[in-house]
């Protein structure tokens, strides 16, 4: 009997011994906080020359991201992303300025976006006649 108790005694040191630091560290360590508390947003705009994105030359690209706060090579972040966010992210909804004059001249262009609004997947593609056109087509999210 005394045999046992010894036994007993000795395996539950060793359990203590081995698992005591095991069960200890993962009370101690926290879970890891979330990133950020935003859906992300961001997005990559192109424009080429072209009609199409699949035939069209490339010209130039910008990132934009929109949450936590507007950042990215886009000229006019702020705006851009305030304007998105008015649109409640459909890029058929941008407004322009509608007074703005542009020639009948046939010079296509194609802006495309893609990437993440508000945590939900966008790709989106629309052919301009022209370069005017499509400045005139949003106040700041296609003007760069």
């Amino acid at each position: 009997m005394r045999n046992t108790a010894r036994w007993a005694a000795t395996l539950g040191l060793t359990a203590t011994a081995v698992c005591g630091p095991l069960a200890g560290a993962s009370i101690a360590s926290p879970a890891p906080a979330p990133a950020s508390l935003y859906a992300p947003s961001a997005l990559v705009l192109t424009v080429g020359q072209g009609e199409s994105a699949a035939t069209a030359a490339p010209l130039r690209a910008v990132t934009l991201t929109c949450a936590p706060r507007a950042s990215g090579t886009h000229p006019a972040a702020g705006p851009a992303c305030a304007e998105l966010r008015g649109a409640g992210g459909d890029f058929d909804a941008l407004t322009g300025d509608t007074g703005v004059l542009c020639t009948r001249e046939y010079a296509p262009v194609v802006v495309t976006v893609e990437g993440v609004w508000q945590g939900r997947r966008v790709s989106y593609e629309r052919a301009f006649a022209n370069e005017c056109v499509k400045n005139a087509g949003s106040t700041s999210v296609f003007t760069f």
